[in-house]
């Protein structure tokens, strides 16, 4: 798969409404204070550690990995574009607070397995790992119908992985992040043409565009939506 650059690239994810959103919701799964240690895998720009390092005026500047080079990352993170087995490697970190946020399905069964446990492995004593996914069941996602015969694959494939997942993090809590989406038209029109969802990338110029027009004939001016994640929440007790 072609690597994801644009999620969090002027989206609704990037909006200050959602990051405060967002991380209210993950205070409410782990308080942190300024000393606090806090590592984000997937983090795009950075932007929801960025915000949250501000706000609770955090000593340790969080850490945040991605596989692309961003431009516009959030300048109160210490962003590494490295591969995550290798950070883990050389890092002597432990971390109250480890997130991967909707970039677990972008390793393999064996590689999700063993970064599940690398997490387990480098936390504090009662640091949390928190992962979120996509819903799996009524996924109110606006899509035309390339990209929702896609989404549905990509999330039948999910909803296996956090079956997994869930048995590998046991006695784990589960919750639902949501957040309402209010955006016009052709935004959202510019999002798809910026491929902003995994379904999306492999996509080709002709059936984005064919898309694009399915989308001006089934949408109003405004589309409004319920975006929802699943919650995944791990303690270390040891």
């Amino acid at each position: 798969m072609k690597p994801l650059k644009n999620w969090d690239n002027k989206t609704w994810l990037s909006s200050s409404a959602y990051i405060n959103s967002f991380n209210n919701f993950l205070l409410k799964k782990k308080k942190l204070n300024k000393t606090s240690q806090i590592l984000d895998i997937g983090c795009g720009r950075g932007k929801i550690f960025g915000s949250l390092s501000r706000k609770l005026k955090l000593i340790n500047i969080p850490i945040g990995i991605d596989s692309v080079i961003h431009k516009n990352v959030d300048k109160s993170i210490d962003f590494r574009s490295e591969d995550i087995f290798k950070f883990f490697k050389s890092s002597k970190n432990k971390f109250d607070l480890i997130m991967i946020k909707q970039t677990l399905h972008f390793f393999n069964k064996d590689k999700r397995t063993k970064l599940i446990k690398i997490c387990k492995k480098n936390l504090k004593k009662n640091g949390v790992l928190i992962i979120f996914s996509l819903v799996t069941q009524n996924n109110e996602i606006p899509c035309f119908k390339l990209m929702k015969q896609k989404l549905n694959r990509g999330l039948e494939r999910d909803s296996r992985m956090i079956k997994v997942t869930r048995k590998l993090l046991i006695g784990c809590q589960i919750d639902k992040f949501k957040f309402k989406v209010s955006m016009t038209k052709s935004k959202y029109i510019q999002m798809l043409k910026q491929r902003y969802i995994s379904c999306l990338v492999n996509l080709d110029k002709d059936q984005i565009s064919n898309g694009i027009n399915e989308i001006k004939k089934l949408f109003n001016k405004k589309i409004n939506f319920l975006d929802m994640l699943i919650s995944i929440k791990y303690i270390n007790k040891s």
